[in-house]
């Protein structure tokens, strides 16, 4: 039988041997030499068996708490190295963002995000904060709280991707607009509410000009005084921003969207110049978004009373916006993983779109 005096030597020694363990490496096998199956420690427990019942009461007691006292100082000791192992690879890892980029550096901003940028810096210019939702979404906020009958063709299987659930139910579906985050910020957050909500969005469609999976951006107001005088200049102010012209001409045409009342589409006049188009000359006339003002029902839908609150609200193609502005012809190649096509088309990511230097 070990005395307890014994008990205090074994821990002094592997005590100092653990503080003292000058790696992770050496700590883990000084622990598995103290606490391992055949470890001093463990051996000792071993003997708790041959010991007579008054032996073990004090044996067994002291040996448990031998054992937790070296788990502890293995744990502090390890915690210590780590952190010293953290240390130096951060100092080792260290970069200099002031010197030059090297011109071997390859990386570049994909047109979409480019034009995200530019368009998040141009509305928030004009007061508008970035809101953002779930691309898999369910009917309420996707179709029934915009206003959607029943009946209309977007609920179709042919033109909305539909999760089936392990039911077989098809409670979910990939979003067709960032509309959703419309509704979501009505619900959320009291008038008066400011917002652009950019995002990917899916429709079963793909040509030359179609892809299963596109970009959207989608704007609202929501206050007590807003009117379509409103929502006509700031969309007038945005086409100039974007497009970096003053001479923007645009007509709004009656249309019908179900979560808008009353509806219009916007056209600007436009020439071609080459595969771009110079917006504010020529003779033709290019539709570039839809909007109109909030309908009631969806003010009403997201337990806001239509009497107080109203608004409006805008979307368009980000990814027909790049090609318009920026001279694509297909928009095939935005998702095909051609590095020669990003180079030609991609941006420095070290050019952030400001409207101080300009945007592009």
């Amino acid at each position: 039988m070990s005395a307890p005096s014994d008990l205090e030597a074994l821990e002094t020694r592997l005590s100092v041997g653990i503080k003292a363990a000058p790696d992770l490496a050496a700590l883990d096998a000084l622990r598995v030499n103290a606490l391992g199956k055949k470890g001093e420690v463990s051996l000792k427990m071993r003997e708790l068996g041959k010991m007579s019942p008054e032996e073990r009461q004090v044996m067994g007691p002291a040996l448990n708490g031998l054992k937790d006292r070296l788990n502890t100082l293995v744990t502090c000791r390890k915690t210590v190295l780590e952190d010293a192992v953290l240390n130096a690879a951060l100092d080792s890892e260290t970069v200099d963002v002031t010197r030059p980029v090297s011109h071997q550096a390859r990386g570049s901003l994909h047109p979409v995000g480019q034009v995200m940028e530019e368009l998040a810096v141009i509305f928030a210019d004009m007061g508008f904060a970035v809101a953002e939702g779930p691309d898999v979404e369910d009917d309420f906020h996707n179709f029934t709280a915009l206003n959607f009958p029943s009946n209309h063709p977007a609920r179709d299987a042919h033109d909305t991707f539909f999760l089936k659930s392990a039911e077989g139910e098809t409670s979910k579906l990939l979003r067709t607009h960032t509309s959703p985050v419309q509704i979501r910020a009505m619900m959320n957050k009291k008038p008066p509410i400011r917002i652009i909500a950019p995002g990917r969005v899916y429709r079963r469609d793909w040509d030359q000009t179609h892809t299963p999976m596109f970009h959207q951006v989608e704007g609202l107001v929501i206050d007590e005084d807003t009117h379509m005088g409103h929502l006509k200049g700031c969309l007038m102010d945005f086409v100039s921003t974007f497009f970096e012209t003053d001479l923007v001409e645009a007509r709004f045409r009656p249309h019908h969207f179900p979560f808008t009342e009353p509806s219009a589409e916007m056209d600007v006049r436009y020439e071609s110049v080459g595969n771009a188009v110079k917006i504010g000359s020529g003779d033709k006339w290019m539709e570039v978004l839809g909007c109109g003002m909030v309908h009631p029902n969806v003010i009403r839908s997201c337990e806001l009373d239509p009497e107080i609150y109203q608004g409006f609200a805008f979307g368009m193609g980000v990814d027909r916006l790049t090609m318009l502005k920026y001279g694509m012809p297909d928009l095939r190649p935005f998702f095909e993983p051609d590095s020669r096509w990003l180079s030609h088309y991609g941006y420095s990511p070290l050019l952030q779109a400001n409207l101080a230097t300009g945007l592009s």
